[in-house]
């Protein structure tokens, strides 16, 4: 299904795909599913499937990092992260170096990083939204402001000037394009330009567009808003020096 995913790059890569691709009806990653790996690569580019963790959780179920080892033939280096319930591109440094100039590009904004959501109702043709983000209870993340200090103007959400808790927030700032409406919902291609925790789900959430099948943000309760897993996926990675990978959403994962 990947197999032209990184069609015309001479830059060594694995694919793992879920519905027929990298994990099998038991949810373990086997060697057969593996699209393409070459020796001698720096780094790989998996396709995540969704609700399939990165990293262990507390859940004790089998996470992707723990199949990497035995599937590359090597150490794998953690670069970024993508959430449990989130699909598509991954970058995978293989040695120290790697991973060293990766976690640069990433700290340095120089990554370009873009996503498919699907989000309930319509926030618009294009915007931008500029809204700080902190800890909140509960494992979960919120703007640092009140909800009723958000103000839209011409396609730019953002806390009204003076707002005292702006201060307690790290800056967070997504840029969208719409690319379809539906009933009732709307494709976006997303922008982060900073990498916080949950930002795409919180920014949208806040400005009153969650995306659908977000349990954590939203309100599962909505039907409007309930789906059969969370309608957000890793698209594109632009890493300058290494290439532009995509990666498409399984047959059965459409976002």
């Amino acid at each position: 299904m990947a197999s032209d995913v990184f069609k015309g790059k001479t830059i060594k890569y694995i694919v793992a795909t879920a519905a027929g691709g990298g994990y099998d009806g038991y949810g373990r990653l086997t060697a057969r599913y593996m699209e393409k790996y070459l020796p001698g690569s720096t780094f790989v580019v998996v396709n995540k499937p969704a609700d399939v963790s990165l990293l262990a959780d507390r859940s004790g179920a089998e996470c992707l990092w723990d199949s990497l080892p035995n599937l590359l033939g090597c150490k794998p280096y953690l670069v970024h992260r993508l959430d449990k319930p989130t699909s598509g591109v991954l970058a995978v440094a293989l040695n120290p170096q790697t991973q060293k100039t990766l976690t640069r590009l990433f700290a340095q904004r120089r990554i370009g990083k873009y996503y498919l959501a699907r989000v309930l109702g319509d926030p618009g043709p294009a915007g931008t939204i500029d809204l700080p983000l902190r800890k909140g209870r509960k494992s979960r993340y919120r703007v640092a402001g009140q909800r009723a200090d958000i103000v839209e103007r011409n396609g730019r959400w953002a806390l009204a000037a003076g707002d005292g808790d702006r201060a307690d927030g790290h800056e967070s700032l997504t840029r969208f394009r719409r690319l379809a409406k539906s009933e009732g919902n709307t494709l976006l291609l997303l922008a982060p330009k900073t990498g916080r925790t949950h930002q795409l789900r919180v920014h949208l959430s806040w400005i009153g567009h969650p995306i659908l099948g977000d349990q954590l943000y939203g309100n599962p309760k909505d039907t409007a808003q309930q789906a059969d897993r969370l309608y957000l996926h890793a698209h594109r990675l632009a890493l300058p020096g290494f290439g532009s990978f995509r990666a498409h959403c399984a047959e059965k994962e459409k976002i």
